[in-house]
């Protein structure tokens, strides 16, 4: 069995208030040594078998289409990983 994993972030842009909380709060905790966070969506589609092209295809479209706001989001990877 393969997993498809797509990494879905926040375009750079805009504001994410989700990862400003995490942010101060890690800066609160002590850790200073982070500048900042970011927070993201990822997405794992397991394909019994051997991934394919079209399963690629299939996959770069639905991170298009369904799993990402092109308005306020960027999908920045879609990669194979094997599952053991």
């Amino acid at each position: 069995m393969s997993t498809i994993i797509i990494d879905v972030m926040p375009k750079r842009e805009l504001l994410d208030p989700a990862g400003k909380a995490v942010h101060r709060a890690l800066q609160q905790d002590g850790h200073v040594e982070f500048g900042a966070v970011r927070i993201g969506k990822r997405f794992e589609l397991s394909v019994e078998g051997e991934v394919t092209e079209a399963h690629l295809d299939k996959a770069r479209a639905l991170a298009d289409d369904l799993l990402s706001n092109g308005v306020i989001e960027d999908v920045v990877a879609i990669r194979v990983e094997d599952t053991p």
